[in-house]
């Protein structure tokens, strides 16, 4: 959005999910409005499947058949929304409601895979570049040891690594932020415990 220069709003789907009747359909349309007030602008949803799960499964089919039927009816009203481009992700593509992919909706579908070895390096020297790493640590290994995880993942791998060092130097109280330094078995236990999850 900040490449475009265009406004940008962006929607976490469990957030427009609401137990009080009407609630979540409301925030939909606030959405699609700020939307076009904010023109020209895009609209991400993330976790779409969480606000447009694929109809008749589900205890809450009343409320999901008004939440789809609301966000169709802002979708098939896009023309009225001249400038507003509307992005979604979900991990649960199966989950999504058929009537959102029909033309004229999300027209292009592209899936973003699980990231490859060479891929996991650098996610893993994004998310260290500026943390203190014991000297001759092999990132490359652990790229290696991640295999099938996402990004996400790993990012939260750098934080329990970062996280356990603060702890460990806690408990031996030591206080001199030299000795403070990310170390491989830091991140050996906090690559089993992601995996763990």
């Amino acid at each position: 959005a900040n490449e475009t220069k265009v406004n940008f709003i962006s929607v976490k789907g469990p957030a427009l999910i609401s137990k009080y009747v009407g609630e979540s359909e409301r925030g939909i349309r606030d959405t699609f409005k700020k939307a076009k007030q904010a023109a020209p602008c895009i609209i991400f949803f993330d976790e779409l499947d969480v606000i447009t799960p694929r109809r008749g499964e589900g205890s809450d089919s009343h409320v999901t058949e008004r939440v789809i039927g609301q966000f169709l009816t802002e979708m098939d009203g896009i023309e009225e929304l001249k400038g507003v481009l509307v992005l979604a992700a979900t991990n649960r593509m199966d989950q999504i409601d058929p009537a959102l992919l029909r033309a004229g909706r999300f027209d292009y579908l592209i899936e973003i895979p699980i990231p490859d070895e060479e891929t996991r390096l650098k996610i893993f020297q994004v998310h260290t570049k500026d943390k203190p790493l014991e000297k001759g640590l092999d990132m490359k290994k652990f790229a290696q040891e991640t295999e099938g995880m996402t990004g996400a993942d790993i990012e939260l791998i750098c934080k329990k690594a970062a996280l356990m060092t603060i702890r460990n130097a806690i408990s031996k109280q030591s206080t001199s932020s030299g000795e403070l330094v990310i170390t491989e078995n830091d991140f050996t236990h906090a690559i089993e415990e992601v995996k763990q999850r």
